[in-house]
């Protein structure tokens, strides 16, 4: 793994995080309906499902 490939992969974590964080908050009606908790744990699961995905190549990285 090369700093790009590192740099690229992680930059796709996190907003893959906050598109799924944001998905998950407005499905709420109410923002004290939020589960702080499971809008974490998803998050973060997306961002780790995220960094498995990218090991099959990124096209912004060229090989």
């Amino acid at each position: 793994m090369t700093k790009k490939w590192l740099k690229a992969a992680g930059i796709r974590a996190v907003k893959t995080m906050a598109q799924s964080a944001v998905a998950m908050i407005g499905t709420a009606a109410l923002l004290d309906e939020v589960n702080w908790i499971n809008v974490v744990s998803a998050s973060i699961l997306a961002g780790v499902l995220s960094l498995l995905t990218s090991t099959a190549g990124l096209p912004e990285v060229e090989e």
